[in-house]
């Protein structure tokens, strides 16, 4: 859990099972299963790049067990048949199944989104990871503290399934622009020291986004690390002084908006945060990009409402790709 993270998105799946599609159809594989969960997305988008029809193994962690859990029949004995999980890991879950299928007489390739160093079994189509700790999007929970406590928990034994994805959401919010208004970039021009009073004095938004307090792990910030004194007792005074308090350090990112981004994203992701609220909407789609598993909202607070902002780059726009 200590090497950096690479974030895989289902574009990134998406594009590489593309890249994939002329060999997979010569495979001419009988179907392409599924272990439930992780696998299905997987096994759902070689059907429609190959055109073959999906199906699914539902695996028990407690008893070992693998069960066919499935509208179509088994496939006869003898046909090839692609076996697609998440991620090549270092538990029992793809070598049980693997053995399933080979026990029903049928042929089998593998395929995982991603290996590392750490994977008992090398697919026979997967990205290489090595080096990395690969995240798919249906697992974008899974560098949340509470979630590894929960799974080294059950991985010693624990009684109880690891939980609902929903009950590992963590929270970091903006400050500026979601507590409290955001003064006009042009006052701190004008008279910095006059404009940080001002902004001491604001009082916090009425209407607040609905999200769950409770989740909030930290305030990130652009502000910078020299303005943390007033800013946590602006946070105190008003009732806010519970959240972790995150602010950019200029030796690293300057304020410009896409360093200011950076700083955040970064932030996020080392916290272990699945969400962050965002006030401006170009932070939002620099954010987006700098942490593309990151559910990044953009709020509103003039017109009180929140867009959820992904960002892929289009190259065909930008003056580097003439």
């Amino acid at each position: 859990m200590d090497k950096p993270v690479l974030p895989i998105t289902y574009e990134q799946i998406d594009q590489w099972i593309a890249s994939l599609q002329p060999t997979l159809a010569l495979e001419a594989f009988a179907c392409a299963i599924g272990i439930l969960r992780g696998g299905a997305p997987l096994a759902l988008m070689v059907s429609h790049a190959a055109g073959v029809p999906p199906a699914f193994l539902r695996y028990e962690r407690a008893t070992r067990t693998v069960s066919w859990h499935s509208s179509i029949q088994l496939p006869p004995p003898g046909s090839k048949v692609l076996l697609c999980e998440d991620i090549a890991g270092v538990g029992h879950t793809f070598a049980d199944c693997i053995d399933f299928v080979r026990a029903q007489g049928l042929v089998v390739k593998t395929m995982t989104v991603a290996f590392d160093d750490l994977s008992r079994i090398r697919p026979d189509y997967g990205m290489d990871a090595r080096g990395y700790f690969p995240l798919v999007p249906w697992e974008r929970h899974a560098y949340t503290d509470a979630y590894r406590a929960r799974w080294q928990r059950t991985e010693a034994g624990a009684a109880g399934s690891i939980g609902e994805d929903h009950e590992f959401d963590a929270y970091a919010i903006d400050l500026d622009g979601i507590l409290l208004p955001d003064l006009p970039p042009h006052r701190y021009a004008v008279d910095l020291a006059c404009a940080l009073q001002e902004r001491d004095e604001l009082l916090p938004y009425e209407h607040l986004p609905h999200i769950e307090w409770q989740r909030t792990k930290a305030i990130i910030t652009g502000r910078p690390e020299t303005d943390r004194v007033r800013t946590a007792a602006w946070l105190s005074l008003h009732g806010y002084a519970n959240p972790r308090l995150v602010m950019r350090d200029p030796a690293r990112h300057d304020d410009s908006p896409e360093s200011v981004a950076a700083h955040k994203a970064q932030a996020a992701v080392r916290l272990g945060c699945t969400h962050f609220v965002e006030s401006d909407p170009v932070q939002a789609i620099f954010i987006a990009q700098c942490a593309p598993l990151l559910r990044v909202i953009w709020w509103d607070a003039e017109r009180r409402t929140a867009k959820l902002i992904a960002s892929q780059r289009w190259p065909a726009f930008t003056a580097d790709s003439a």
